[in-house]
């Protein structure tokens, strides 16, 4: 998958668009497959965007843990 072939639509996924040399607006990845099998279609099975409230979450208790860390290092005076 490359850029060229998909587009990111502004929520973390991609949607695909038209390759440079197809002119008749047919799905480039209906030439790939045999008709004869009926094929479903690909999907990214990779991309399964995390939600914003779980993201922010994630940094919020990150940045709280380091910086407990680092005052508890320098109250104890671990770090002289």
């Amino acid at each position: 998958m490359t850029l060229q072939l998909h587009r990111p639509d502004g929520t973390g996924g991609l949607v695909p668009t038209q390759p440079p040399g197809n002119t008749r607006g047919e799905d480039w990845r209906r030439s790939l497959r045999s008709k004869r099998w009926r094929a479903a279609g690909l999907r990214n099975t990779e991309m399964n965007p995390t939600s914003t409230p779980a993201a922010v979450a994630f940094w919020v208790v990150l940045a709280a843990a380091t910086f407990l860390l680092v005052l508890w290092g320098y109250g104890s005076h671990f770090w002289r």
